[in-house]
């Protein structure tokens, strides 16, 4: 079983760890701060660094077919790392920053849009969530000032654990009908944006959402007699407040 490193530290871009693992699959670590694919979130990619100095890229993360493990994807040709060796891991921050930045603003769009989420999907500049919605609660220029004046109030967003059982008892904290939360091991991580959001997520998130920059709803789009789907996208010349830990 992996460690899950980044769920307490997203921030964190290096880190040594085991080979635990070696197949064809990719390798397993006994810790990683790479996040695998899912929730709509793609997995990180980066750079592994072997005993000899050997740097070898990590072209995806997994989820393995164990509770809890992670595999790291290699591409084809290199040999090893091979069981029991120390390697060091380099995250490919910048892809992984704006995945961040990108995930924290599809919450506050879902708190703007208070419908139940069919689907989504996030990548490096924008993303998109289906909402089970009627056609005149979409207005992309409303949602637009709406979603930004969140960005630039700065709410601090943290994440917390609650028991299975809670979460069965407080159906508002489940948004997505497409994905269900992580579950297994008997505790179920929510995602807080303060003031605005709080909502089962196993995602890497920014710390305050003044981080995200400014975003654009750029189009909706109707998928269904209910169904409207509505891509964000990081504003032209958009930056972050920070591009590292948040302090203030």
């Amino acid at each position: 079983m992996t460690a899950w490193l980044f769920r307490d530290d997203a921030y964190r871009t290096t880190l040594e760890a085991r080979v635990t693992t070696a197949d064809a699959r990719g390798l397993v670590l006994d810790c990683t701060i790479f996040y695998p694919h899912g929730g709509g979130q793609p997995g990180d990619t980066g750079m592994l660094v072997r005993e000899d100095g050997t740097r070898v890229p990590i072209i995806d993360t997994l989820k393995g077919e164990t509770r809890g493990e992670i595999v790291h994807v290699l591409p084809g040709g290199f040999a090893g790392p091979f069981a029991g060796e120390t390697v060091e891991l380099e995250l490919d921050w910048a892809r992984r920053y704006a995945h961040m930045r990108m995930h924290t603003a599809c919450h506050l769009l879902s708190a703007v849009l208070p419908y139940p989420v069919t689907g989504g999907s996030i990548r490096r500049d924008s993303a998109r969530l289906d909402f089970d919605m009627p056609a005149a609660a979409a207005d992309r220029e409303a949602l637009t000032a709406k979603v930004n004046a969140l960005v630039d109030a700065g709410h601090a967003v943290s994440s917390e654990w609650i028991d299975e059982a809670e979460l069965d008892r407080r159906e508002d904290l489940v948004r997505t009908l497409a994905v269900a939360p992580p579950r297994g091991s008997g505790r179920v991580r929510l995602v807080r944006v303060e003031g605005v959001d709080l909502q089962a997520c196993g995602g890497t998130h920014v710390a305050n959402t003044r981080e995200i920059g400014r975003v654009v709803v750029a189009k909706i789009e109707n998928k269904g007699r209910q169904n409207r789907r509505v891509t964000i996208a990081f504003a032209p010349g958009s930056d972050p407040v920070v591009q590292s830990n948040w302090n203030g």
